[in-house]
């Protein structure tokens, strides 16, 4: 099976700089929305449903202003992921007790193939991001090249 990148899973149009949001809520509502109108789930009720009961479990918040919220759900299509860089630190639970600033979340199939690429989906982005320069690039990042090229990094 060829090695999953984050080439492969980088959608431009899952990618949204300069959100406005007071919460976590408001984050998944935007998240969600486009996620669903480029393709990635079938039901926005749904999913919604199955990132909450994911929130229920323990903090997605990884520390450094970055949080990793996911939904494993049948409404998921294709595994992907919506990244929102917000303007401004929004309340997360997390493991640093900081703030989210940047949110990645992720859809997860419920079954199968998808379930496994979630897995490594998750480790590809956790590695990036133990990078400081590559959360710092995110935070600042103010366009979606400027979202890609970090993770480039």
């Amino acid at each position: 099976m060829p090695e999953l990148t984050l080439d492969d899973v980088l959608d431009r149009s899952t990618i949204l700089t300069d959100v406005h949001a007071e919460n976590k809520e408001e984050v998944f509502n935007i998240l969600i929305q486009r996620l669903f109108d480029q393709g990635y789930i079938g039901s926005i009720d749904e999913f919604t449903e199955a990132v909450h009961n994911r929130e229920k479990e323990g903090a997605t918040g990884i520390g450094g202003h970055i949080a990793i919220p996911h939904g494993r759900s049948e409404t998921v299509t294709k595994n992907g992921v919506a990244i929102a860089i917000l303007n401004y630190e929004i309340p997360w639970e997390s493991l640093d007790d900081t703030g989210a600033k940047i949110v990645v979340l992720f859809t997860v199939g419920a079954s199968g193939e998808g379930s496994n690429d979630h897995l490594r989906l998750l480790s590809l982005f956790a590695r990036k991001m133990a990078k400081a320069e590559v959360v710092t690039a995110l935070q600042q990042a103010t366009s979606v090249d400027e979202v890609i090229e970090a993770f480039q990094d």
